[in-house]
């Protein structure tokens, strides 16, 4: 348990020095007592009732001050909170190469169906945004348990140039933030440049693993190597210091074929020679190894990016693959641990207390008229 404010808890040296208090003037009053000859008679006389019951009104009366003084420390615990109490950001790569047909029909498509199925198994409650990258990130469906809207961004999605996987996590990372103002939102014009790997710094006291993980978690999808922009480890380091896992999800084979999308699916792109335009003149053949530089997963990258953020990588070689990765992936976050604050917990006992010592000091310290 953490106090917001542990100096509020001074207040609780007020319920001893009550209690003290009270047990002088017990004494003071037995030594004041007046002898009488017949205690049969004295003890006939008073009202039927337990010795130690008119003492609870001050008990009950103590702890609730013990409770007040509690709240106002604002304590702070840390508790398991599921998935389904959070939000899961989708970043989906739909960058050219997703037009390859080594896993068929495309790569594209077998993506739009386990993410459409990923989905609809998802408890109602939980909210799920859709960030797409390719040359750029955007933000296409922000955090919503409205599922239409999201079906309908999977649906609609087309391709472009480049793979920012960096910019796509930043992105992510901001989607959260406008949900959980327990993140805080990172500098998106980090993703317009191409900053080594040792150039950016988290905020001063918010280095990766010095703050609790967020109950949201990021799902990264893509079939490449990052081509431009923040590089996807620095972007990592920025998402660890605000306690953002990121699972990226390595999808297709080491041997991509020709890239063939539908004319929806390509987005007005065109292709020569089933290459995307944007890699013309730079790549060879169809199979050569250049070609595999960018249509192949960067899966030391992505290894880096789980590590540094404290989640998990996966690995997909073909459309039943991603299914099984995608269906089994809500038991690998199962939980998550958050800080939830207590405060209204101990102020409701301490007004609790308060309503039962008055109750007890009715039912047992009153003497009959």
């Amino acid at each position: 348990m953490t106090l917001t404010w542990p100096l509020a808890l001074v207040s609780l040296l007020a319920v001893p020095a009550l209690a003290l208090a009270y047990v002088l003037a017990l004494r003071r009053r037995r030594r004041r007592a007046v002898p009488y000859s017949s205690v049969a008679l004295l003890r006939a006389a008073s009202p039927a009732r337990s010795a130690r019951r008119r003492h609870l009104p001050v008990v009950f009366l103590l702890a609730a001050l013990a409770c007040l003084g509690a709240a106002a420390a604002r304590p702070q615990v840390r508790v398991d909170v599921p998935v389904s109490g959070s939000a899961v950001i989708l970043a989906l790569d739909v960058s050219g190469s997703m037009c390859a047909t080594d896993v068929e029909p495309n790569r594209l498509t077998a993506a739009q169906t386990a993410v459409r199925d990923f989905v609809r198994a998802q408890p109602s409650g939980t909210r799920i945004g859709l960030v797409v990258f390719s040359g750029f990130a955007q933000l296409a469906v922000p955090p919503t348990t409205q599922r239409d809207s999201l079906l309908k961004a999977i649906d609609a999605l087309t391709t472009g140039r480049g793979t920012t996987i960096g910019a796509a996590i930043l992105k992510s990372v901001n989607a959260i933030a406008q949900i959980d103002p327990g993140v805080q939102p990172v500098d998106e014009g980090l993703g317009l440049t191409g900053e080594g790997p040792d150039t950016v710094t988290p905020p001063q006291g918010a280095a990766p693993g010095s703050v609790p993980f967020a109950p949201e978690i990021v799902v990264l999808l893509t079939d490449g190597a990052n081509t431009g922009g923040i590089s996807p480890q620095n972007a990592a380091k920025l998402a660890a210091a605000r306690g953002v896992r990121v699972y990226p999800i390595g999808f297709g084979t080491t041997n991509p074929t020709t890239l063939v999308c539908s004319a929806d699916q390509l987005g007005g792109m065109s292709f020569d020679g089933g290459r995307p335009p944007g890699l013309r003149g730079g790549l060879g053949g169809g199979s050569g190894g250049g070609l595999r530089n960018f249509l192949v997963v960067d899966e030391e990258t992505l290894r880096e990016v789980a590590t540094t953020t404290g989640g998990a990588y996966f690995s997909a070689k073909n459309a039943d693959q991603l299914q099984g990765v995608l269906a089994d992936l809500p038991r690998h976050v199962e939980v998550q641990r958050r800080e939830v604050e207590t405060t209204v917990g101990f102020a409701a006992l301490g007004v609790l207390m308060v309503l039962v010592a008055a109750w007890a000091a009715h039912r047992w310290t009153a003497f009959p008229s």
